[in-house]
């Protein structure tokens, strides 16, 4: 039997719930409670979903054998929190989650746990609290035959003086506010300057998100990447063209090798950020580039699937290509 030392931990990845929210900001149940009834609210569904995901945490921490080390970290910690390289990451919550945790993950095996199937879609958290013993086991010993990892593609936005931005859904570029932004759009040999309300550039995961509503209401679109395919997929948002601006380049693939660049023409707020996070981001100012492309490094999630696999092998060899 191993010792505990020489098990690997185990990562509990979860975000304050809305009612915990409520409370930080109004002290106590019953001003939350009042705050929400003057405004037409109940806060007994914030109760109810509360309850819910905590009954979901409590069944995931009970299948977690007693013996194991584990540590529990809100999303909030995550960019100050050192991962080990053979930690095991289960994400409790919504999908958002699970982007939240891979650019700060180096090759180590995370799996997404819904505790609110009605809430919460669970396309990257598609397991159930219940499957929490199986799924350490498998991912700590491939004993089963119920799971695969999946290698997500990520993108990886840097600039011209090597800050870096590594997403798993997507990478905006654009005006803080979301206002006209101004720069210069550059594709292969194809370059265009553009003012418009951003750029956006998904991954195959991404494409089940926001690129999805933008692709939904355009009436021309390049065939979307798959999770696990070695492309992105690239919009621009609301060009406008004038007599200095174009609005011809729109969207595009990026294929391995490829990567599209953007020079900054604004004075002030310019931003690039990554998968929703806008207070993790890159100043992007005049005469500011940023390349972005398909990073080298892969999210190895933990999907149901029949196939057998080495998961040992596989994670050494991508934490050996990562340098770990």
């Amino acid at each position: 039997m191993k010792s505990p030392a020489s098990l690997p931990r185990v990562i509990l990845v979860t975000r304050k719930s809305a009612l915990h929210m409520l409370l930080e900001h109004h002290g106590t149940m019953g001003q939350a409670a009042f705050y929400l009834k003057s405004r037409g609210q109940d806060i007994r569904e914030y109760q109810e979903n509360h309850v819910c995901f905590q009954d979901g945490l409590a069944d995931v921490i009970r299948g977690i054998p007693a013996r194991q080390r584990r540590i529990h970290v809100d999303r909030a910690e995550l960019d100050r929190f050192l991962f080990a390289a053979d930690d095991i990451v289960l994400v409790i919550g919504q999908d958002g989650l699970v982007p939240n945790a891979a650019k700060y993950l180096q090759g180590q095996i995370i799996a997404g746990i819904n505790p609110d199937p009605g809430r919460f879609d669970g396309v990257l958290c598609p397991h159930m609290p219940a499957d929490a013993p199986k799924l350490l086991e498998w991912m700590s010993e491939n004993r089963h035959s119920g799971y695969r990892l999946q290698r997500r593609t990520m993108a990886i936005a840097e600039r011209e003086d090597g800050q870096q931005l590594l997403a798993l859904n997507e990478v905006f570029v654009g005006h803080r506010t979301h206002q006209s932004a101004r720069y210069v759009l550059c594709a292969g040999r194809s370059h265009e300057r553009q003012s418009s309300s951003g750029v956006i550039c998904a991954t195959g995961t991404g494409c089940t998100g926001w690129v999805r509503s933008i692709s939904g209401q355009r009436g021309r679109n390049p065939d979307l990447p798959k999770p696990d395919s070695p492309q992105l997929v690239w919009f621009v948002r609301e060009p406008f063209p004038s007599v200095v601006t174009g609005a011809q380049m729109d969207c595009g693939i990026i294929h391995s090798g490829q990567s599209l660049e953007i020079v900054s023409e604004m004075g002030r707020d310019g931003i690039v950020f990554a998968d929703g996070i806008e207070q993790d981001n890159l100043e992007f100012l005049s005469g500011q580039t940023v390349r972005i492309s398909i990073s080298p490094r892969t999210l190895n999630l933990v999907v149901q699937g029949r196939r057998k696999q080495d998961v040992s092998k596989i994670t050494a060899t991508i934490r050996n290509r990562a340098g770990i």
